[in-house]
């Protein structure tokens, strides 16, 4: 093929003879310049839409711009980069290779379900006990309070502990019973399904729990300690608690509590999906020990037949460490639980017939209350409980101090002191009691230690619900009675600590 024939050049406008002119000539050199140092490896500036909105190449941005696709734009890209920071910090540290993240995603869709119930329940179940004067509309919402806890302690903490197969379809299969009891709540909110509706549902959740605390230890990746990951799975939990309460706010403000309740069925349906996704090497449990709080006492008489059982079901005791932190928990549980139930009370019973109020109020204790959580997790994230013992009963005597000054100082203003208080006393302890089992009590016992606590916490915290919901909703007698009982319970702290109990022993 020959030569490429090139045009001649127009006339050089300044002699008007035809060749090539300056401008032309040099914008030729530059040319083949570039051509022979190769492409360039700078990128061209840009466009001022792109480079003031900070959008990578991946997505250049809407072609016209205005103010409503600029808006859409950006948030689709913070959108985009809050969920892949957040899955960041679910998998770090290897938690996604030991199966922590995948508990972690089943945790949140538990504390997300809680929440939706909670608003589903809201101007149901809840404030028609509040505001019901007749005593057995009380007890009876009392019951339903009471019942899941009373019936988790004796009964299904020690049986769930047993299980030593088929925890991950333990899970779902809670989680899926949730969400089959949302859906019966939905259809039936006006009628007296309601009520044994939301008793199975708060009965599954707490069961979810217990089965999640002896399945965590299963799933620490190396180099992290299961003071840490609980940290971490309870931050998780109220950060899913916090935003689908309020997505749940929003749907039944739509379509009222069936709706909230059928956001309650979603999630629960989403949860079983994420509880099989558990790895399955959770199901392991050769060589656990289970734990007893109180050993029972041998007979004499029958040495033999109480040995034999006991060499093949080996068992581990509690220590004296993890029996105080117990106590301590016990009683700041009865506190939160108090709060959580008499504050609705009380502002039920001050601001009758104004319903935004009494929401506006609540969130105020509410969100006093979180960020005690938040900070508790925080400080006990960073301290190494060398004397757990110290910490235990300082945390008692704050909340103390709180609830008798609430006593003396009454107002929501004070209320909401406790919560943050309390709150924060209680995310701290429960960190130290994670401490204290970890260091304890032996590898082999840990699961069953974290079940047996749990079911003892929860107990404990409706001993203080079912406080609230009997007292006057006054807050100074609300108060004061508190304060008697965790003062008791600061004193049994002391004492276990040092050997001794205001509740005689038996013999072991």
């Amino acid at each position: 093929m020959g030569p490429v024939a090139r045009s001649d050049p127009a006339p050089d406008p300044d002699t008007g003879r035809a060749g090539w002119s300056a401008g032309q000539r040099r914008r030729g050199r530059d040319r083949d310049t570039r051509r022979r140092e190769g492409p360039d490896d700078t990128r061209e500036e840009p466009p001022p839409t792109r480079r003031l909105t900070g959008q990578d190449d991946d997505d250049p941005g809407p072609r016209k711009i205005t103010v409503t696709r600029v808006a859409a734009w950006r948030t689709r890209n913070l959108t985009r980069a809050g969920v892949r920071a957040f899955h960041r910090a679910a998998s770090a540290d290897g938690a996604d290779r030991s199966g922590l993240t995948a508990l972690t995603y089943a945790w949140m869709a538990n504390y997300a379900s809680d929440a939706t119930l909670a608003v589903a329940l809201a101007n149901t179940l809840f404030f028609s006990a509040a505001s019901a004067e007749s005593k057995d509309k009380v007890a009876l919402y009392l019951l339903i309070t009471v019942a899941p806890f009373a019936l988790i302690a004796p009964v299904i903490g020690p049986l769930l502990d047993r299980i030593q197969r088929g925890r991950r379809w333990a899970l779902a299969i809670s989680t899926a019973g949730q969400g089959a009891l949302a859906v019966v709540l939905a259809l039936f909110m006006d009628t007296w399904a309601l009520y044994p509706a939301a008793l199975g549902i708060l009965v599954l959740s707490k069961s979810f729990g217990v089965l999640k605390a002896a399945v965590t230890p299963r799933v620490l990746p190396p180099g992290i300690t299961l003071v840490t990951t609980n940290s971490r799975l309870t931050v998780f939990g109220l950060v899913a608690s916090g935003v689908f309460g309020a997505l749940a706010a929003g749907v039944s403000y739509l379509f009222g509590s069936p709706g909230a309740a059928w956001l309650t069925a979603g999630i629960c349906g989403v949860g079983v999906w994420l509880c099989l996704r558990i790895p399955r090497w959770v199901e392991v449990t050769e060589g656990e020990m289970e734990t007893v709080l109180i050993p029972r006492p041998r007979s004499g008489a029958e040495p033999g037949r109480r040995d034999r059982p006991e060499s093949r079901h080996p068992k581990a005791r509690m220590s004296g460490h993890v029996v105080t932190a117990l106590w301590a928990n016990g009683t700041i549980r009865a506190l939160t639980g108090f709060l959580t139930l008499f504050a609705a009370f009380v502002v039920k019973a001050e601001t009758e017939g104004t319903p935004g109020r009494q929401l506006l109020l609540l969130g105020v204790v509410g969100a006093a209350a979180g960020a005690g959580g938040f900070l508790g997790n925080a400080l006990g994230a960073r301290r190494r409980f060398d004397r757990p013992d110290v910490l235990l009963v300082t945390a008692l005597c704050a909340a103390l101090a709180a609830t008798v000054t609430a006593a003396i100082l009454v107002g929501l203003v004070t209320a909401a002191v406790v919560g943050l208080v309390g709150a924060t006393a209680s995310a701290l302890l429960k960190v130290c009691l994670d401490a204290v089992v970890q260091r304890d009590m032996p590898e082999a016992a840990r699961a069953s230690a974290f079940g047996r606590s749990e079911t003892i916490l929860q107990l404990t915290w409706v001993f203080g619900g079912a406080l609230g919901v009997l007292l006057p909703p006054t807050w100074w007698i609300g108060f004061t009675v508190i304060s008697v009982v965790i003062a008791i319970g600061t004193v049994q702290t002391v004492l276990i600590s040092r050997g001794r109990s205001l509740l005689p022993r038996r013999s072991a």
